[in-house]
């Protein structure tokens, strides 16, 4: 499906961005790399992790011309299978022939990392896979889309922003919502002082059952139970602990993620960063719910505004930021509104504030690895927000409060709390 020259896409950015990172000037790829002489027409891609949320990704860089989806990856033997028969049948309705048998499948993530004909991954594993698997793939040049939350602890998310940084790759963190128009709009109402100064700010994220023991299962044929386990702790097989769902499976448990905080807070938290002007920082204090009979969840901010997990008064929407003039209230489903009620139809200004706008989260990192422009959603806007969400459940485990300096990524006077920055690795899946 896609021409073969002489020298590859993969291998020309990769020498581009070595001798950007060498010389010390920004990486500028000529448009002739993308067009009709191009090198290659199409972004070779792998898909890795096919469970509940791949399905979207597939579809949509299957439907794509300038992508070629060459190979999959899944622990489990039939999900890969399925995966790969449903790759090859969206490329053999498109074909003059009627067939298509051009999509490898893998067990093991690294024999997509070590193909140089692979010029981009999709991460779409539990978190506890995040960092490992798109680290290596950015040391092998290839570019990047990761699941949210970016990472499993906050260690992880300044590797993975630093790797980024230092080879050039264009990684997109999949916080779809900062693609979406009433989640911009908020945002540039916030940032723009347009209800006053933010105060409070509540965010709807759900709860799921506590972790529980599960009893012993069989481990079923084909499904390779060590490798999705990886750098985690060694437990006995049970479905419940491996699944998907939007009931918990594997999110429920602290081993494999941030819970909540980790599933809806990951999207509601970075919404928040955005509209604050906090991509590159962060809170300050991190407060459980229970504490000293404090009733929600909270983080709060160097200028005191307040973040408040799961408030019952959120007047239908997922979040409400309530600022000394008004506010402003937002979901998905391009669901907006505001007090007074006329913000909402209030076009900006010459002088107003203008962010980052995408119509489409997987288009927008697509068009990115074109002209190597970061994305909506970079490696470090992940990290930051990733790292609320960890700080979170570490206040929550510890029972108590957390200090926290965002600039030199610390957790104050706290050496127990300290250690949970990171997490011990079950080899033989400890490298990152």
């Amino acid at each position: 499906m896609s021409k073969q020259t002489g020298i590859n896409r993969r291998d020309f950015l990769r020498s581009a961005a070595v001798a950007g990172v060498t010389l010390g000037f920004p990486t500028v790829i000529p448009s002739t790399v993308w067009g009709q002489n191009a090198p290659s027409n199409r972004i070779s891609m792998a898909l890795i992790g096919m469970g509940l949320m791949m399905g979207g990704h597939r579809g949509h860089m299957t439907s794509r011309e300038d992508v070629q989806v060459v190979a999959v990856c899944d622990v489990d033997a039939s999900r890969r299978a399925d995966a790969k028969l449903v790759v090859e049948k969206a490329y053999a309705q498109r074909a003059a022939s009627g067939q298509y048998q051009g999509c490898a499948a893998y067990n093991e993530y690294e024999r997509i990392i070590e193909r140089r004909d692979i010029d981009a991954v999709v991460v779409v594993t539990p978190d506890h896979w995040h960092a490992a698997i798109s680290t290596a793939a950015m040391r092998a040049g290839k570019d990047v889309y990761v699941q949210k939350p970016m990472t499993l602890t906050i260690r992880e998310g300044r590797i993975m922003s630093d790797v980024a940084r230092q080879y050039g790759a264009i990684l997109q963190v999949g916080s779809q919502q900062r693609s979406e128009r009433a989640f911009r709009k908020a945002c540039e109402m916030v940032r723009n002082g347009w209800i006053g100064k933010v105060h409070t700010i509540y965010a709807s994220l759900g709860e799921f059952p506590p972790p529980a023991t599960l009893p012993e299962q069989p481990i079923p044929a084909g499904f390779d139970y060590d490798r999705w386990l990886g750098p985690t702790p060694w437990y006995p097989f049970n479905e419940e602990r491996v699944k998907g769902n939007y009931g918990g499976g594997w999110r429920r448990f602290w081993d494999y993620g941030s819970r909540k905080n980790g599933d809806w807070g990951a999207h509601h938290f970075d919404i928040i960063q955005w509209a604050l002007g906090m991509d590159d920082s962060g809170p300050v204090e991190f407060i459980p719910k229970g504490f000293e009979g404090n009733p929600y969840q909270t983080h709060v901010y160097a200028n005191g505004a307040k973040v408040l997990r799961n408030h019952p008064d959120m007047k239908g929407h997922m979040i409400r930021f309530i600022g000394e003039k008004g506010e402003v209230l937002v979901s998905r489903g391009d669901r907006l509104d505001t007090t007074p009620t006329q913000l909402k139809d209030r076009p900006l200004g010459p002088d107003d504030i203008k962010l980052y706008s995408s119509n489409h989260h997987e288009d927008n990192w697509v068009q990115s690895m074109k002209t190597r422009k970061q994305p909506i959603c970079t490696a470090e806007i992940g990290h930051r927000t990733a790292t609320i969400c960890h700080l979170s459940g570490i206040a929550e485990r510890l029972k108590r409060p957390l200090k926290w300096d965002p600039a030199k990524e610390l957790i104050l006077g706290d050496p127990e709390a300290s250690r949970w920055m990171d997490r011990p690795r079950r080899a033989p899946y400890a490298a990152i």
